[in-house]
Parts: C-alpha cells; structure tokens; sequence
C-alpha cells in the first residue's frame, strides 16, 4: 500500500517530526523571553505502515515552539519546503505553492491526521526529556548530535533519526 498526502503534505508530515531532532542549539532570548534557537542537519524519518515509508533530507530549524521557521534541502541544497509558524497562523510553502493553516497543530493534523507534540521536540533539541503520550525520545545520544524519537501510538509507528551538524562554538 502507498501512502498518499496532499501535495506537499507529506514534507509537512517529515518537517514537524523532524524538529525532535537537530543541532547543538545557539540560544538567543527575545523580547519575550522565549529562548529562540538553530538547529541544522541531517533527518530521516521511517513510517511502519502496510508498505514501509522512508524520507531524509537536509534541515535548518530557527526559533522555539512559538514562533520559528523550518526549511528542508534536497542532497544538491535545493529547498523541497519551507515551513513558518506564529501564534495563530501556520505557512508551508512547496511546490512553488503556499498554503496556511490557523496554527502548527492544525497544519500537522491536515497533513499527518493527528497533532505532533511541537513544543516537547524543542525541549528534545534542548535536552528536556518532556514526556509526551505515544512517543519516546531518546536523548542519550544527543552531546554527539544524535537524537531518535519513535511515536508507537497512534498507529502507524514511526521512527525519526536526527543527525546535527557541529555549531562553532559561540
């Protein structure tokens, strides 16, 4: 059986699972005080479905689970997609198309059928092992820019790896 997303969906479905794991975070505080970080690296994202599905991209995730932006390349550096977030408005950007969306939830409940917990994967990046119903985070790895999370409910189970390139130090 071949999974079928809406156009450009299914980089939707790999961008937000992808943000629970990135890159030694540079940290800057805005006004707000929310900690607003870059990430930036290598994902890859296996789906156990009826027929197994596989993604892996290039990715560079900037801000918090409030507000930030999340860009995914092709292995020549080419932008596949482009995803904006902020409170109250969600932006995918694919295809030469753009489509919006009220929030980040409703956006990865259009594209997946089911809400990703986005602010836990920043706490993930971060090192806060959030518990969160359906999905472990294995951070044990991530000083060496690794991190793995596997979601086993809801059905399919999914297993996301995350590579994180070196940031200079600051």
């Amino acid at each position: 059986m071949r999974w079928h997303f809406r156009p450009g969906c299914w980089l939707l479905l790999i961008s937000i699972l992808f943000i629970a794991g990135c890159a030694a975070p540079i940290r800057v505080t805005d006004q707000s005080n929310q900690k607003n970080s870059f990430w930036s690296g290598r994902l890859a994202l296996t789906v156990d479905a009826d027929q197994a599905q596989s993604f892996s991209a290039g990715f560079e995730l900037k801000g918090n689970a409030g507000t930030g932006e999340l860009s995914l390349y092709n292995p020549l550096g080419s932008t596949l997609a482009m995803l904006a977030w902020a409170p109250g408005s969600a932006t995918l950007r694919s295809d030469n198309q753009t489509r919006s969306f009220d929030s980040v939830d409703d956006l990865v409940r259009h594209a997946t059928g089911t809400v990703i917990p986005v602010a836990a994967l920043f706490n993930w990046l971060q090192g806060i092992n959030t518990p969160v119903p359906g999905w472990q985070a294995d951070l044990s790895q991530l000083a060496r820019g690794r991190l793995v999370a596997r979601r086993s409910m809801p059905l399919p189970t999914a297993e996301l790896r995350v590579a994180l390139e070196k940031q200079a130090p600051q």
